[in-house]
């Protein structure tokens, strides 16, 4: 089996959608929280092949144009916020009423998308890029994590920046040791955020952009 990384496009929104998902709680499927289970990528993978600042690659198989993993994100992350306060969350929030969710993820994010959190200002602080990676679970453990990291500290240093940042669930402790053997760092005054300075990044060859 051959995987390759190219660049997202709006076509691969059902593919993020449900890659979102299917490691959405704590690293795993959370198909069992919700009805509707296109809510947990409509807040952190989907928006990033539709507003504006944002950039986003994907990880597929090359026999079947199966997508199993994505890095998303964006590179101002205040006027990204901004954006989606007026123009991404309203409608949603519209579309999925608090008292229509009954699961527990649903109920989760009807909430989040009339409260929506911002980052901190340590983050915005250490870099103006933020975000998100997640690879299907048979897909893992097998360096593609890295890869994917390599090829967006390849496009954002290209693009002038000199880190990013996330934030990970306390639970996914996988997570938090792979952020870790990639120099992600804490950042000072934070919880759960991690930083990388790209200067700091010890990847491996990084991978040509299709």
């Amino acid at each position: 089996m051959s995987l390759t990384i190219r660049k997202a496009t709006e076509d691969d929104t059902a593919s993020l959608s449900r890659i979102c998902l299917l490691t959405a709680d704590a690293g795993v499927s959370a198909e069992a929280l919700h009805d509707f289970g296109e809510l947990p990528g409509l807040v952190y993978s989907v928006p990033y092949v539709k507003l504006p600042t944002t950039w986003a690659f994907i990880l597929e198989e090359e026999d079947t144009r199966e997508v199993v993993g994505y890095v998303v994100g964006s590179t101002d992350t205040r006027a990204y916020e901004r954006y989606a306060a007026e123009h991404w969350w309203p409608p949603l929030a519209e579309k999925y009423p608090v008292e229509q969710a009954v699961k527990p993820g649903d109920i989760y994010y009807a909430k989040l998308l009339r409260n929506m959190h911002t980052a901190p200002d340590a983050n915005i602080a250490f870099s103006p890029v933020h975000l998100h990676i997640n690879i299907l679970e048979k897909h893992q453990k097998q360096g593609w994590g890295r890869k994917l990291i390599a090829t967006a500290v390849q496009f954002l240093i290209g693009a002038g920046f000199q880190g990013m940042w996330l934030g990970v669930d306390p639970r996914n402790e996988s997570a938090k040791k792979f952020y870790k053997r990639l120099q992600f760092e804490h950042i000072a005054g934070t919880l759960d955020q991690l930083g990388l300075r790209f200067a700091d990044f010890e990847g491996v060859a990084r991978p040509s952009i299709a």
